[in-house]
Order: structure tokens, then sequence, then C-alpha cells
């Protein structure tokens, strides 16, 4: 047998080797096909297949994220506003992922866009602001009944990230919501009013039962007064007052 003889028959055997193994990484697994049919799955590590007759194929069992283009969509109360999502994904079954569906990646993004469209369809603009959690799971729960079983495939989360309303929707939200601060100020303003002559009505009440506490008060209320400005103020006694008092009332 000649040199060159046995280097062909080592290139050989080198190129049958090389193309016997395959590495598959910790995240992956590999789906095994001979002659075309389904012969197993490979773990993690070094895998030996037969050339030209196996065909070995890796799937990811990492969580994809992919964001959702915008999508314009009409609420149930008849708003347009423009949507966009994130949708996060993985593999959980990848003989089904593969098998059962040509691209899983784009059948999850269109079925997404499906769901979000229906969905907020179904849903009125106060719900899509104030109860975006209940959305959310809402969608995860659509998408992923579609998408396990069959598909092998598991939506592990769907986020609506922001809901663009039109400008005239927001001047009339903003105006509303002015609206109601002012209504707010007035009715506590109103509360004090009220809470004030209350007290008032109260304090008047107990001066007019106690004469004394009367004199004492408006003894205070001449101290303040000469205090504040610089003027002689002449104090009457509270009897005289009382006095003039009752004979006005006397004459009305």
């Amino acid at each position: 047998m000649s040199a060159w003889t046995i280097f062909l028959i080592g290139l050989i055997a080198m190129t049958m080797l090389a193309a016997s193994v395959r590495v598959v990484w910790q995240y992956e697994r590999g789906v095994l096909f001979r002659f075309g049919q389904l012969a197993g799955l490979r773990p993690a590590g070094l895998n030996l297949i037969i050339p030209f007759v196996d065909r070995m194929i890796k799937v990811s069992l990492r969580v994809v994220t992919t964001v959702l283009e915008p999508q314009e969509v009409i609420t149930r109360d008849n708003v347009t506003v423009k949507v966009d999502a994130v949708v996060y994904f993985m593999v959980v079954d990848p003989v089904k992922a593969v098998i059962n569906v040509e691209n899983y990646k784009e059948a999850i993004v269109q079925l997404a866009l499906t769901t979000l469209r229906s969905v907020l369809g179904q849903s009125e603009l106060d719900e899509l602001l104030s109860h975006r959690d209940e959305i959310n799971k809402r969608l995860r729960d659509i998408i992923d009944e579609q998408t396990e079983l069959p598909w092998g495939v598991r939506a592990t989360l769907v986020e609506v990230k922001d809901v663009l309303l039109p400008e005239s929707m927001q001047r009339a939200m903003a105006r509303q919501a002015e609206a109601e601060r002012e209504k707010r100020a007035k009715i506590i303003h109103a509360q004090g009013e009220n809470e004030a002559a209350e007290t008032l009505a109260t304090a008047a009440g107990r001066l007019h039962k106690q004469p004394g506490a009367l004199q004492l008060r408006y003894l205070q209320t001449l101290v303040e007064m000469s205090g504040e400005k610089n003027s002689t103020i002449i104090p009457l006694p509270i009897d005289i007052v009382n006095a003039l008092t009752v004979k006005r009332d006397g004459q009305g």
C-alpha cells in the first residue's frame, strides 16, 4: 500500500470522524433524524452521529425576547391607540418545536400580534391604562394556551410597553384632569368653610353663656389690636358695652 493511499484513507477517516461529531451546548438540545425519521433527542455534550445518514437540529432552550412592532388598535369604546408590546417565550419541547411548526419564532410573533389586537379591541381605554397587569396576564394565557401543547413553546411573559394616544384625546384627558383638580379644591375649600363656621358658632355659644370668658376675649382682642398698629385704643368696660347692646336691642 502506497503512502498516497494511506494518506487518502487517513484523510477520509478524519473527515468522517469530523462529520460524525456534534457538540450540543448546555442551553441546547439536539433533535436527531435518521433517514428523515425522528430518531430521538440528544442531550448537551459530545454526540456522535452517522454521517450522511443522520441529521441533527439544535434547538435553544433559552428565553427569547421579541419586541412587537407598534399596532393601531381600536378599543371597545372606539378610541384609536397605538400599542407596542414585548413577548418572552422559550422552548419546552424541542421535538414539537421542530416537527409541528416550521418557524416557531415567526409563528409566535404573528400569533402575539393577532392576540394583541383581539384582546385590546375587547378592552376599554381606562382598563388599558389602569389595569395593564390584567391585560398582560390575559395575553400570556391566550398565547400560552395555543403554543405550549401543539408547538412545545411556552410564553413566559407578555408586556404591553407603551400606549400612545391621539393628541386630541391627550388634550381632552388633560382638561378632564384639570377639572377634577379644581373640583377637589372647591370641595376642600367648602369643607373648610363649613368647619370654620361650626367652630365659630360653638365658640359664640360658649361666650354668650359665660360673660367672664367674653370679657377676657374682649381684652385679648384689644391687646392684639394695639400690637398691630401704632394707635391709641380706649377700652370700654364690658358692662357699658353690654348696656349699649341691650339698649340698642330695646330700641330696635
